[in-house]
Order: C-alpha cells, then structure tokens, then sequence
C-alpha cells in the first residue's frame, strides 16, 4: 500500500437534539486513507456517511477521536494553521443544482479558491486558469461566462468537478457526485473522475448508496451501519464473499438483471430498525440480524483482522481463524 494520507482514529460526531436528547451520527470510526486510492463508503439513508466525510475533511468538527494528516494530528488546530491544509481537501456536492451559486457565472465559480488562496498575481492569469480547468473537466470555454440555470445536471456537476481541483487537492470527498444524474451522465461523470485522478494523482472518498457504482471506482470499501464501520476491505473481495452479515443483506437486495434469478428467493431483514439518537447496546445490527446472539446484545465488538479485511462482528460469516 502507498502512504496513508489520511486516518481517522476513534471519530465520533454528536449532534444535539433537545436538551437532552443526541443524534449519533458517527460513532467511533477508525480508518486509513491511502495517497492515490479510492476508498468507497456505502451504506443505507442515514447511516451516516455525508457526516464521516465532512468530518474527515475538518468542514465540521468532530466530537472525540483525531485526524491526521501524513501523520500530523490536525483535530484541534485553529482555522487559521489548518489552512494550509484546507487547500489540500476538497468536496464534490451530491446535487449539482443546489451546490453553485445561482447569481455567479462559471468563470467566478471555478475562480472562488483561486481567489480566496491567491493563487495566481492577476485576474488574466485567473481567467486563463479557469479555462484550463474547464478543458480539464470537458465544458467548453465560451461558457465562461454563463450562469448555472443555463447548464444540464452533468455540466453543472463537471464546474463543480473544475472548483473542486482547482487548488490541486490531495484528497477529495465525492458524497453521492452521480445520484442525481442520469445513468448516462453517470458514466461520463465516473469516467472524468477516474481519469483526472490518473492524471493528477488524487485520492477519493467515494461516499454513495449505489453498489454498483462503488464496485466500479473504488479500490477499497468500508460498509458502515448506524454510524459504525462494519466492513473494510478490497473491493472485489467484499463483493464476491462479504463476511459481514449486514454487508450480505445489503449485497442481496441489489435486483438483479438475471431472468433466471426471478424466482429465487431474497432474504429480507425484519426486525426492529434502530435509532441513531437511541442507538441499542452490543453490536447495533443485533436488532436484524438472524445471526445474533447473545453476546450481540450486550458486547460491542471491536474490529478484527479476518481474510485481510477489517471486521466488526462476533460470529463473522467465513470458515478458517483470524489473521
């Protein structure tokens, strides 16, 4: 493996709700991002992947653990020594329609960072930029001076894409970049990353609740449920044998295009759904999970080192001993 890049050690992110009430959100994460991978996360509607991403990329505090940077603890810097670093880390937005500003044109857009970092000495060296940018991501440069309005989901989303690498970015987290978009223009959008990540040695964090499109760009993948990792490894590996029981379920209500699977049952899960602001005690998939038992209910369990992949499950779904 490369260099870690980035790592995140025990992170949990609170939210208040009431006086007295928290949502968890994230509970406790751990992982490593390596310099030029991509690292999938999936994961149902709130299970907190938008949330670990952002914690990630210091937009919003985290309420205990730490992040570093190429071995640098960054978690309490002020804002003002972590800007060095901000350059470094970067976002795509999920909806292409809400993440630019309505009353600026494509070249102020893409501009913004160069501005705000004053990254080149006049405002032509800033045009010319933003029209290498532009080229780089496939929108053509008489748009320069065109607003948003005037733009598909998939070109707005290729601005973003521009604004996004403008300051040459290590790291950059893509929470659900193509869920708003046509498949078609889904394709295009995961081809313009792959290939800029080619040409300019970035790292991604592909946040996304599509399985297929997580098994086509990412290298790596953690699974997380209610705010906890629950499965981190190769890609391929834990798509062809998952180890953990909510990693299976999750794989097996994927449709699939097989006319001659029609007719064979699914497994659906049952039992109570859990709350992420009174998340249960033990492993939080024990109220689903057919596997429990009952040391489930009561023992969190802790990630271990199975078949090279990170697991959090007492009763792992494989034969043969820990690594």
């Amino acid at each position: 493996m490369s260099e870690v890049l980035l790592e995140a050690r025990g992170i949990t992110k609170e939210f208040p709700m009431g006086k007295k009430k928290k949502v968890h959100a994230v509970s406790g994460v751990s992982l490593k991002i390596h310099k030029g991978e991509t690292l999938g996360i999936v994961g149902e509607s709130g299970c907190g992947k938008s949330t670990l991403g952002r914690v990630l990329i210091h937009l919003i505090p985290p309420t205990e653990g730490e992040l570093l940077i190429r071995g640098e603890n960054v978690t309490k810097l002020p804002e003002k020594d972590f800007r060095k670093y901000r350059r470094e880390l970067q976002l795509i937005f999920q909806d292409p329609y809400a993440s630019l500003n309505p009353r600026m044109t494509t070249r102020d857009i893409i501009a913004e960072p160069l501005v705000t970092y004053h990254a080149c000495p006049t405002k032509e060296a800033v045009t010319e930029r933003v029209l290498d940018l532009m080229e780089a991501v496939g929108v053509p440069g008489e748009f320069l001076y065109r607003y948003p309005h005037q733009f598909s989901g998939g070109q707005r989303q290729r601005i973003g894409i521009a604004r996004a690498i403008a300051m040459d970015p290590s790291l950059i987290v893509c929470d659900e970049p193509v869920s708003a978009l046509d498949v078609s223009v889904q394709n295009q959008i995961l081809n313009l990353l792959n290939k800029l990540q080619e040409e300019r040695g970035l790292t991604y964090l592909f946040i996304s609740h599509d399985l297929s499109v997580v098994r086509h760009i990412s290298d790596r993948v953690g699974v997380m449920f209610l705010g906890k990792l629950c499965e981190v490894g190769n890609t391929e590996e834990v798509f062809q044998s998952p180890l953990h029981p909510y990693t299976r379920f999750l794989l097996d209500a994927v449709p699939r295009p097989d006319p001659r699977s029609r007719g064979e049952e699914v497994r659906l899960l049952t039992g109570e759904i859990p709350s992420p602001v009174n998340p249960p005690a033990g492993c939080r998939f024990h109220t689903r999970c057919p596997y429990a038992a009952e040391r489930c209910r009561t023992e969190e369990p802790v990630m271990q080192r199975i078949k090279g992949r990170d697991v959090a499950c007492h009763y792992p779904l494989c034969q043969g001993n820990t690594d």
